[in-house]
């Protein structure tokens, strides 16, 4: 195309977001609060209800003014049906099998649905992290039941295919969504655009447009690379540990060197994005991601590491009191999706049949029901379970617990994953 020549931008009066999670519910807020019509669609009613009421189902700071903000304009709405739309973004989970495979079964759904509402033109994101592939396969799984629709960029019955992978933090969301940088990967020259267009209505990042297998690759890799940070930060705490050094301590020293930038150890990795997308590549490349693999089983194993250091501990103990602090994958979020912290925990409840187990998760009104029908677990205050407690495992440094005074542990053994009272 000359320089001198302006390209069409694509325009979209109403946008369809598929699954109203952490990242989907955002995305439809951000793109209704500027001025666009746009349905939502989750298969929760419960969901679906309370995000008509202009209530957040899940904890993200600063969040639910938005929210109610476009609920109450009448630019976003939630359901259960899928509607026709001129933009569908899928952002809905995609788990992967016990051999670590990606899980399809939400995308197929998604698609199924999409495709009954087509009548061509329409642009079709997926968002869901996903192996390098996934979006030609939602393309043929379409194209497969609306033969009468076209993969080529021009026609009148043309349907356009993108990825464009989230890039955000949960508890940053806010943030985040609107300012970070987005890659964009077009199934065609045409798709890749559209994309784009759609995602500058919202996003004041840089916007960086490729082909859709190399969009789903940039986000597994991204969290490959800080998968394997993790795992060396992880092993050498483990060898600190053995050899009487403070890590903590060690890092911060080591960090000191201007290249090195050594991340945090903790009780393992959870999460939906780091905790998963290497096992992607891992499938997809089994014999030559030898060091991705490594990694991931690394921080896979740290919490057998932590669950045999409390053990060792609660053999001082006829009926041992632990009071476990914090069950979410990360500070400060009530997200609980592949959360080491809470496996930990269930784990030790099993192991140790006659320890009363007290959980303090601030950031959640409950706990999740594979905890609650342990006999030996408790939700409890944090500074109740601390007081009762023999043995006070730290796993999530919350913000709250970082206030928790060292006077209140003189009298209890302490095991603090995190480093919060070195």
């Amino acid at each position: 195309m000359s320089p001198h020549t302006r390209r069409e931008v694509a325009s979209f009066d109403t946008v369809s977001v598929i699954g109203l999670g952490y990242i989907g519910l955002p995305t439809a807020a951000f793109i209704a609060s500027k001025g666009i019509r746009v349905y939502g669609v989750d298969v929760k009613q419960s969901h679906v209800d309370q995000i008509n009421r202009g209530e957040v189902p899940f904890y993200e700071p600063d969040f639910e003014a938005t929210l109610a903000g476009v609920v109450h304009k009448g630019n976003l709405s939630a359901q259960t049906e899928t509607p026709h739309a001129d933009a569908y973004i899928v952002a809905v989970p995609t788990p992967f099998t016990d051999d670590h495979n990606v899980d399809t079964k939400y995308i197929e759904a998604a698609a199924k649905n999409i495709a009954a509402e087509l009548t061509g033109g329409e642009l079709i994101v997926l968002e869901s992290t996903s192996p390098p592939g996934t979006t030609e396969k939602l393309a043929d799984m379409i194209l497969e039941q609306r033969p009468d629709l076209s993969l080529e960029d021009g026609r009148q019955n043309s349907v356009y295919f993108a990825h464009a992978p989230e890039r955000v933090l949960p508890g940053r969301i806010m943030v985040e969504m609107a300012e970070n940088d987005r890659v964009i990967g077009g199934v065609t020259p045409r798709s890749g655009q559209m994309a784009r267009d759609l995602y500058a209505t919202f996003s004041n990042g840089e916007l960086l447009v490729t082909d859709a297998r190399t969009a789903e690759m940039a986000k597994l890799t991204e969290n490959s690379f800080r998968d394997v940070n993790i795992a060396f930060a992880n092993e050498l705490s483990i060898i600190c540990d053995k050899l009487g050094i403070d890590v903590w301590e060690l890092i911060d020293l080591a960090n000191h060197h201007p290249r090195v930038n050594i991340l945090q150890p903790g009780p393992g990795v959870g999460g939906h994005c780091i905790a998963v997308d290497p096992w992607f590549i891992v499938a997809a490349a089994p014999e030559e991601a030898k060091l991705i693999r490594w990694a991931r089983e690394t921080n896979d194993a740290k919490p057998k590491y932590v669950i045999n250091k409390v053990m060792e501990k609660a053999e001082r103990f006829k009926a041992p009191v632990v009071a476990a602090l914090g069950i979410a994958f990360k500070p400060d979020i009530d997200d609980l999706r592949e959360s080491p912290s809470l496996n930990i925990v269930k784990e030790l409840a099993e192991k140790l049949p006659d320890a009363k187990i007290l959980v303090a998760e601030p950031n959640v009104e409950q706990l999740p029901e594979d905890l609650t029908a342990i006999e030996n677990i408790h939700h409890e205050n944090f500074d109740d379970a601390i007081e009762a407690a023999d043995i006070v495992l730290m796993l999530v440094d919350h913000a709250p617990f970082k206030e928790i005074q060292r006077e209140q542990l003189d009298d209890k053994v302490v095991i603090d994953t995190k480093g919060v009272w070195r």
